[in-house]
């Protein structure tokens, strides 16, 4: 299986999006900045339009390590080729590569080859575009609710996610 990865930040930060009205009104959007943050490690395998995804504290070695014994579960009866970028928890020596996961590093400065970059956008846009959370939980239900809308459609996952070095015939 081949499988893109990435890691989005979200969080409290209200990120002020346009919004439609009537032509002679004009939008009011609320807008905060509260510095509460949660990260959603993610893969998604565009070919089959899944997506393994889990919301943990914090960005780094330990986090990554807990998010491929994840996918390592998941996928347990396939080897996964997994597209990764540069983070340095990426790369140190003390990260657990399960032996069914094998890491392919995409060019550095090259986000735009990273699938999951939409994923994060299309998130944004849709669960957290012009929302007020009153709590850090709240918002992350607003990512949960986003990555099951998601998960609960493979053709829009597998058409957002496309590209072409991430698909493969299956019958080879």
């Amino acid at each position: 299986m081949l499988l893109a990865q990435d890691e989005g930040r979200f969080g409290r930060i209200t990120e002020t999006r346009s919004g439609w009205c009537p032509p002679s009104e004009r939008p009011i959007h609320q807008r905060q900045i509260i510095r509460e943050y949660f990260y959603v490690f993610a893969a998604v395998c565009p070919q089959i339009g899944k997506i393994t995804a889990l919301i943990l504290p914090e960005c780094n070695t330990e986090m990554m390590n807990k998010f491929l014994k994840e996918v390592s579960r998941v996928y347990k009866d396939n080897e996964v080729i997994m597209q990764v970028d540069g983070a340095g928890w990426h790369t140190t020596k003390s990260l657990n590569i399960p032996c069914n996961i094998h890491f392919v590093q995409q060019p550095p400065y090259s986000p735009e080859v990273n699938p999951v970059e939409q994923i994060w956008d299309d998130i944004r846009e849709k669960e957290f575009n012009n929302e007020i959370f009153d709590t850090i939980n709240e918002a992350m239900d607003s990512a949960v609710l986003g990555i099951k809308r998601l998960r609960n459609n493979k053709e829009y996952l597998s058409s957002l996610t496309r590209r072409n070095h991430l698909m493969y015939n299956l019958e080879h």
